[in-house]
């Protein structure tokens, strides 16, 4: 496919023809296609620089929400309708912010990893279920460019232009495999999820940070991680473009004694010129210059079980249930022809095997279960592979113990 059927449309710019387009998606029938374009890579943050929409009756509108920041009134107008999306947790947040949050939604690539497809892209979906292929080179281009050019405003709208089809042979098929109310809990659970906690030191998750060991590096990556983030916010740039996470690596294992130094460093050098050098310089001197009290921590708090390679170490037993539920979820899943993380949280099978509820029966476990956020649905197909891995566990653990 490569022309939507009504062709391109104009792109919404302004507030009156933003009013029609309300006027014409409300007034349209059936559930509605959505999706947004990021420039992740290019800007600051994860905000939308286009918003499609298509719904029968209402065709295809493609908004700027740069132009429209506010679409808060679009939102109220389709409330109660269900909504269309491909892989919604991408989208979800930037469609937040700009004022438009489901109340009921299909996302089909979550549908298509329940009913067992083993790809889930938009592209490979719409091909395999609907047999078109879309024109999918534009996925990664500056999106805060203006004006778009035609070919993204087309790739743009074919997005839409099958996802409600999509959605429709999907549907159907999940029912034929038992599977329909078990997506409807799953896409229920995204929609009312609330938005996500701030992630604590974000920092930590710089790329190569696992070489950095000494707290004293550590503190230079934490300086230039907040100096970065500071500069790429006000110059609206993604962090990448301001100082590669390599780059900041690299100054915290050689912790230069000056600018000089630094410039010969990989990443700094070449194009940075002797302010931005001398900025750079002043943050590794900050976290030089620190007291030991004031050092991070080598590692964040643990919350919740140690990592799974520490367990035959710390508590032989649990890494024995661990084992026996990895192995029953995984052909649990395998039966069920989905991947084992949509059939359960690993996290969740962790926490359960490190602190099984005592006794770990039936009902115990499910109510455990429950309480770490699994659907109704999950509760009922992994309870029994649980409460047998947990007693089966114990027993391998028990042999085990000296």
């Amino acid at each position: 496919m490569l022309e939507p059927h009504e062709g391109i449309p104009p792109v919404i710019a302004d507030e009156a023809a933003l009013a029609e387009v309300i006027a014409a998606f409300a007034a349209g029938t059936g559930p509605v296609a959505v999706d947004a374009e990021r420039a992740s890579g290019y800007r600051y943050g994860q905000r939308a620089y286009l918003v499609q929409l298509r719904r029968q009756g209402a065709g295809t509108a493609l908004i700027d929400p740069v132009a429209c920041p506010d679409l808060s009134a679009l939102g109220e107008a389709l409330s109660g309708v269900e909504w269309v999306l491909h892989a919604a947790t991408q989208d979800l947040p930037c469609l937040r912010e700009i004022g438009m949050l489901p109340t009921r939604l299909f996302d089909t690539e979550l549908a298509g990893r329940l009913a067992g497809f083993p790809r889930v892209g938009l592209g490979a979906m719409v091909e395999n279920v609907l047999g078109y292929v879309l024109e999918k080179g534009h996925s990664a281009v500056d999106w805060s460019t203006r004006p778009l050019p035609e070919p993204w405003l087309r790739y743009a709208a074919l997005d839409v232009e099958l996802l409600v089809d999509l959605r429709n042979a999907l549907e159907k098929e999940l029912d034929r495999q038992g599977k329909l109310e078990w997506a409807r809990q799953e896409f229920d659970a995204i929609a009312s999820a609330p938005p996500p906690e701030p992630r604590k030191d974000p920092w930590r998750r710089t790329s190569g940070m696992h070489k950095v060991r000494r707290r004293r590096q550590m503190a230079v990556v934490r300086e230039l991680w907040q100096t970065r983030d500071r500069i790429a916010r006000r110059r609206d740039l993604s962090p990448g473009k301001v100082l590669s996470d390599a780059a900041i690596v690299e100054a915290a294992l050689a912790l230069p004694a000056d600018a000089q130094a630094l410039a010969a460093l990989n990443g700094f050098g070449q194009r940075a010129g002797r302010r931005q050098l001398e900025q750079w310089q002043a943050a590794v001197d900050r976290a030089k210059a620190l007291s030991e009290s004031q050092l991070p921590q080598p590692g964040q708090p643990v919350t919740g079980p140690p990592p799974p390679r520490a367990w035959a170490d710390k508590d032989p037993v649990a890494a024995a249930r661990l084992s026996a539920a990895r192995a029953g979820v995984a052909a649990l899943a395998e039966r069920l022809n989905m991947p084992p993380e949509n059939l359960i949280a690993p996290d969740t099978v962790r926490r359960v095997c490190w602190e099984p509820p005592q006794p770990a029966d039936a009902r115990s476990v499910a109510a455990t279960l429950t309480g770490y956020g699994a659907r109704a649905w999950q509760v009922e197909q992994v309870t029994p592979v649980l409460v047998t891995a947990l007693a089966s566990g114990a027993d391998q653990g028990a042999q085990a113990a000296p």
